[in-house]
């Protein structure tokens, strides 16, 4: 067995194991026509079948080319799928705040995908999928309590070079595989532009840091971009308070997150 066999198998148990043990039997996701959430879609379908609802949350800042996407990926894998604007809302916004630049305005928008999401797992009784890659975890590349929020996440721990090959695995529709990564939060927005370079440079210098537990200067060694390597240790520090829950204030004897933990499926 190959090892993305191991892993998509590995992956479908997962996610039928933490879902089904909440009690809970459905699930949704925010389908963007992206990498990412594809490949999610992927393997809850695998698992839930007609129980996974894929919701497309188009802005006027969408590509035409996303959106096709998203559509043939719901044909391809026969994905039961609804379209949930977030226009109106971000519109109306922006009318309120004209002097909005394009970091709150992917931020906005980020969010009110989420809360829709949220209110649509409400309706359905079903448990939101996260579809953040551990490439986005580990640079902070993510909207606190927008994309971030989930309740289960299956590709958390894939860099986005692996959930490429993932993707190609799983037969993801080849224009999704092969168009540069972006969430459209704005016009012409592009993941890697933003962050300065290719997720396959930053994922190997990621894997040498996170993984090989290497220096700074052993990585450097390695013929790796040392302005880079700056960038991402700022990044995974700076940006450590999004991976974890709020911290509390600790006034008793047992206090949330610090001496009252238990696993989040206990059961009586």
């Amino acid at each position: 067995m190959s090892k993305y066999a191991q892993i998509a198998e590995y992956l479908e148990r997962f996610l039928d194991n933490e879902v089904k043990k909440t009690g809970i039997t459905k699930v949704v996701l925010g389908l963007s026509g992206g990498l990412d959430s594809a490949v999610v879609a992927v393997l809850a379908h695998k698992v839930f079948q007609n129980d996974l609802l894929c919701v497309k949350m188009p802005s006027h800042y969408s590509s035409q080319s996303s959106l096709d996407d998203a559509d043939a990926l719901c044909r391809d894998f026969n994905l039961t799928s609804i379209t949930a604007s977030i226009e109106p809302m971000l519109k109306a916004y922006e009318a309120m705040h004209p002097e909005l630049d394009n970091l709150r305005k992917g931020n906005f928008s980020s969010r009110m995908r989420m809360a829709t999401l949220f209110d649509i797992s409400a309706r359905e009784n079903a448990l939101v999928l996260g579809t953040s890659n551990k490439s986005e975890l580990m640079l902070g590349y993510g909207t606190l309590y927008g994309d971030l929020a989930s309740a289960v996440n299956p590709i958390g721990d894939l860099y986005k070079s692996e959930v490429f090959e993932l993707a190609r695995y799983l037969g993801v529709t080849p224009s999704i595989i092969s168009k540069p990564p972006s969430a459209d939060l704005w016009d012409g927005q592009s993941d890697e532009a933003d962050l300065g370079y290719t997720y396959k440079e930053l994922d190997y210098a990621m894997q040498l840091y996170v993984e090989e537990r290497l220096t700074r200067d052993e990585i450097v060694s390695r013929g790796v971009e040392a302005k880079m390597v700056d960038m991402i240790i700022e990044r995974i520090f700076r940006n450590h308070f999004k991976r974890k829950m709020p911290v509390i204030a600790k006034l008793t004897s047992r206090t949330i997150n610090h001496d009252f933990n238990y696993p989040r499926d206990i059961k009586l």
